[in-house]
């Protein structure tokens, strides 16, 4: 049995996430309870124990853009790693509400070939400088694709023709050794 080794993979980007996302999950939080009615009286209990996980939360968050893979790394109690191929990404979607727009962040989703659901395949909110990141991974991917769909450079001419001339060679000294065995 043949194991193909894969060659490591470098790391070429790391993404940071801006600590406003916590802020911005905890009053996303607080508007849902407070239109709510019913979730008002809870507030006082949600908000600690929110401001809590959602810390943890976004220290275990992680994003790493390496040469042929995008791998994602989340959650508290379910952790959660997703690696996805470049080559299978099919768009980087950036969205942005208004309470988004307000702290300056915004949603990056990962989209793929053959994803089943109708959703995005990975979503991450808070990413500092997203275009930036998002144009990385889109290079990345697009650098990958183009060079496995691009043709093997062709031979020089001057190769080809010295190999012709050289297998020439061999079968007229093949020919003139089997004629000098034909003639005794």
């Amino acid at each position: 049995m043949l194991i193909r080794r894969m060659p490591k993979e470098t790391l070429l980007r790391t993404a940071t996430f801006s600590p406003k996302v916590q802020t911005y999950w905890l009053l996303t939080g607080i508007l849902i309870s407070v239109l709510t009615v019913v979730g008002i009286p809870l507030l006082l209990i949600w908000i600690p124990l929110a401001k809590y996980f959602t810390g943890r939360y976004l220290a275990n968050l992680s994003c790493l853009l390496k040469t042929r893979e995008l791998i994602v790394r989340k959650g508290i109690f379910n952790r959660i790693e997703k690696t996805v191929p470049l080559e299978k990404i099919t768009d980087l979607g950036l969205q942005q509400g208004p309470i988004m727009r307000y702290f300056g962040i915004h949603m990056l989703t990962v989209e793929t070939a053959g994803q089943s659901s109708g959703g995005s395949l990975v979503s991450l909110t808070g990413i500092e400088e997203v275009e930036a990141f998002r144009e990385a991974v889109l290079d990345q991917r697009d650098k990958i694709t183009d060079r496995e769909a691009a043709p093997p450079p062709p031979a020089a001419p001057d190769t080809v023709l010295e190999e012709i001339h050289k297998t020439l060679l061999r079968i007229e000294a093949h020919l003139k050794q089997g004629a000098s065995n034909d003639s005794d």
